[in-house]
């Protein structure tokens, strides 16, 4: 008995494709083997899966099991196949009316009682299943709304494993996801802080209009209090609004860091981020065994903001030069090589001195020209 489901993977901010194939053979010594470089995660799906089928209702017959995610040379990682996976032996089983459902796409995380848990990575699954010409995406429901942004793919958020067995055998009780994941919802624009807010600070204001009307990088140079930080955060509330392009770029990325807020589909305003000054190199632009976005991929298409830009160490300034430069950071690992934008408005902020009150009109600057020099010089060309 075989039984394959279409899912994917993701790579970067990109999908790959993966077909899970179900092959049961009865009168053997039972046993379950999944091939096709899983990692952990993949391989304990199977007590996952065991639990859900069992809580469902359905009972997995002691036969030899074996499930191959092809293509087989491609890592697979992560538990967005327990869904797949439990599809796919219920059509073994003959549980389900057919063996392939070659226009579905089917993604999804098992908890113990045949709930459906939200994965990362849904959006960019969702826009490779539109390219590659699928008809019809099965998600978990915390999902649906991003998953509905892809214009011509028919979403169907579920909340347990017989959801999906409804959708599979079309009952009429489980409608598709319909939402417009775009829609100009104000509230997401509502905050406590604008930059009309700035009252002086004229050449100051002038400086960032300049530099949001062009996206040029910026530096704000001056003493404790002088309202760096206060101005840099509400840069962002004069750039102008995201295109629905630049919106899908953006939400791809935090889809991929499980970032994307359940309650809107996609990201509906341009990115802000500060990270702490002591944040490592592979946290600023990326990394891991299996590389993640950095703050810089985070802050694409929107702004980073580096406070206090003297205590950074170093290393980590130095390795944003190549990001800067070409938009984009390419990640090699032993394990993988993925490529991530990061296209973004660079804002930082520093002391002019140590103490901080070098040039200050009322407070006496204690420090001497040579610690200055060195304060700067921390900061390279």
């Amino acid at each position: 008995m075989l039984a394959k489901i279409q899912t994917s993977s993701v790579s970067g901010v990109d999908a790959q494709p993966v077909a899970v194939e179900i092959f049961m053979r009865n009168g053997q010594l039972p046993g379950f083997l999944t091939v096709g470089l899983p990692d952990t995660a993949v391989r304990e799906s199977k007590e996952r899966i065991f639990a859900a089928l069992n809580h469902a209702g359905y009972q997995i017959p002691p036969a030899k099991i074996t499930i191959n995610l092809a293509p087989a040379d491609v890592r697979k990682e992560g538990s967005s196949f327990d869904l797949p996976i439990a599809v796919g032996l219920l059509s073994a089983m003959n549980i389900l009316p057919e063996k392939e459902y070659p226009d579905t796409v089917i993604v999804g995380e098992l908890s113990l009682d045949g709930e459906v848990r939200p994965v990362r990575g849904v959006l960019p699954i969702a826009a490779g299943a539109g390219k590659n010409g699928w008809k019809r995406i099965i998600v978990p429901m915390q999902n649906a709304r991003e998953a509905s942004s892809v214009e011509g793919l028919t979403t169907y958020g579920v909340r347990s494993l017989k959801d999906v067995i409804h959708v599979l055998n079309n009952h009429e009780s489980i409608e598709p996801f319909v939402s417009d994941a775009y829609a100009a919802d104000p509230e997401p624009f509502h905050d406590d802080i604008d930059f009309c807010d700035v009252k002086g600070q004229e050449h100051a204001k002038r400086a960032l209009e300049v530099s949001a009307a062009g996206g040029h990088n910026i530096i704000l140079i001056g003493p404790p209090g002088s309202g760096k930080t206060m101005l840099a955060r509400r840069l962002p509330t004069i750039l102008p609004g995201l295109s629905l392009n630049e919106s899908i770029e953006i939400s791809k990325i935090h889809s991929v860091s499980g970032l994307i807020d359940p309650g809107y589909g996609l990201v509906l305003r341009r990115p802000f981020r500060a990270p702490h000054h002591s944040i490592s190199d592979a946290g600023l632009i990326g990394g891991g065994s299996y590389p993640m976005p950095g703050e810089v991929s985070l802050a694409h298409n929107g702004v980073l903001f580096l406070d206090e830009m003297p205590e950074f160490k170093r290393h980590v300034l130095e390795v944003m030069r190549q990001p800067l430069e070409d938009g984009h950071v390419t990640l090699t690992r032993a394990q993988a090589s993925v490529t991530y934008p990061s296209r973004f408005m660079m804002v930082g902020a520093m002391n002019p001195c140590p103490c901080g009150y070098y040039s200050h009109p009322e407070k006496a600057c204690v420090c001497r020209p040579e610690h200055i020099t060195r304060y700067l010089s921390r900061i390279s060309g």
